[in-house]
């Protein structure tokens, strides 16, 4: 099973950076091969929709690979960032029944909450399988130590709450996409 961390934000000086980093290291301790696709690395031209530049075709390659998805987003004016969006909505069906763990980051006390709900609507729309649980990281500028370790240990529980979820849908929605 692959299941690739979304880092959906190419802002310079970005603190959603440390959340993607510390959720991919916790992810990978379950074993399940994973990476990080960072939307920087897949930036398209604002009028770019077609879907066949080389670009668009290795984000659909990953996409299409993966059993299911964790989204690190941070919340810029009360939404998910553009990149993100346009990231996105490179691929469609590829989506379908696959299941999507959604983490908020933010500057302030609500740990990206409104942008965790925007995905949601939006992965319902493109097919996917939005879990309830997500994983919110408040005050993200004092969240982590140097060594990108989180200053709170309860992040790690949290997390893992988030993954156990993820598996046990990628799993159940892998056999069924298979039958």
């Amino acid at each position: 099973m692959y299941i690739p961390v979304i880092l959906g934000t190419a802002r310079e000086g970005r603190q959603s950076e440390k959340a993607a980093r510390y959720v991919l290291t916790e992810f990978q301790k379950t074993g399940t091969e994973t990476e990080l696709l960072d939307v920087r690395d897949y930036r398209l031209p604002a009028t770019d929709a077609s879907g066949e530049s080389e670009t668009a075709q290795r984000w659909i390659e990953k996409i299409t690979k993966a059993s299911g998805y964790i989204i690190v987003s941070p919340e810029y004016n009360r939404g998910y960032p553009g990149e993100l969006k346009m990231a996105l909505d490179m691929a469609y069906s590829e989506y379908a029944r696959k299941p999507v763990g959604i983490c908020g980051v933010s500057s302030g006390a609500m740990g990206g909450a409104r942008a965790v709900e925007q995905l949601r609507l939006l992965a319902v729309a493109f097919g996917m399988v939005p879990l309830q649980q997500a994983l919110y990281f408040p005050n993200i500028q004092d969240a982590f130590l140097e060594s990108g370790e989180t200053k709170d240990k309860e992040y790690a529980k949290r997390a893992q709450k988030l993954f156990e979820e993820l598996l046990w849908y990628a799993e159940a929605l892998k056999k069924a996409r298979t039958a």
